[in-house]
């Protein structure tokens, strides 16, 4: 199939990789509202490397975006988070096939504070937060009735009382966030003439500082 999209020209795009990113992720979040076309808007695929230089991704949700970069939660001792450890490098991506757009992220891994990540864990669903105990992340496990058994001994021993700390915050639980070198914002077009427009560092600020960044574009 052709795509059919907007494109995006160097006189639409904001003045610094966080407004544009937050934009491109309100008018997705609007469409699937509007059209039901866009699930889980903010899911982001995140890439890593192993210790023989493999590569692995995964997708999770992004559930922190400001100007310190776009981050996500996760079991400290999971898969991912043990190749960041040791590599220190990550990327991730936005993508929303429905609209012709993608956003592109690479940098450096930072872990998330402890007080960021208490208070998003306790504004979890009380069943999200038991199963942040009952799982211990990229482990072989024998089989589903063991997953389940594990959630039902954490269930009983945390049970719901509609209280957002019913369940304390489990020592394994953190999150990452990426520190951007590089922002790509990718839009379809006819003939596969996409547009590239890439935000890449050149001083020192976050993503909301314009003169931290330069923009050029790249051929698709």
């Amino acid at each position: 199939m052709d795509y059919p999209g907007e494109g995006l020209s160097e006189d639409q795009l904001a003045p610094n990789p966080l407004q544009q990113v937050r934009r491109w992720v309100a008018e997705a979040e609007a469409r699937h509202a509007d059209r039901g076309d866009v699930p889980e808007p903010v899911a982001l695929s995140v890439a890593t490397v192993d210790a023989d230089g493999l590569p692995n991704v995964r997708t999770v949700l992004m559930r922190f975006l400001d100007e310190r970069g776009p981050g996500f939660v996760t079991d400290l001792g999971s898969t991912k988070s043990r190749e960041i450890d040791a590599t220190g490098g990550m990327a991730a991506s936005l993508t929303w096939p429905a609209m012709y757009r993608a956003v592109r992220f690479r940098g450096q891994a930072v872990s998330i504070g402890r007080d960021e990540i208490t208070a998003y864990f306790t504004s979890r669903p009380w069943g999200s937060r038991i199963s942040a105990w009952a799982s211990e992340q990229s482990q072989p496990i024998a089989d589903r009735a063991a997953l389940v058994a594990a959630y039902e001994r954490y269930a009983a021993r945390y049970p719901d009382t509609g209280s957002p700390d019913d369940v304390p915050v489990p020592d394994s639980w953190g999150g990452w966030r990426i520190a951007c070198d590089e922002v790509e914002l990718w839009a379809g077009r006819r003939d596969r003439l996409h547009d590239r427009l890439v935000f890449t560092r050149v001083a020192d600020g976050g993503l909301d500082v314009a003169d931290a960044w330069t923009v050029h574009r790249r051929q698709p």
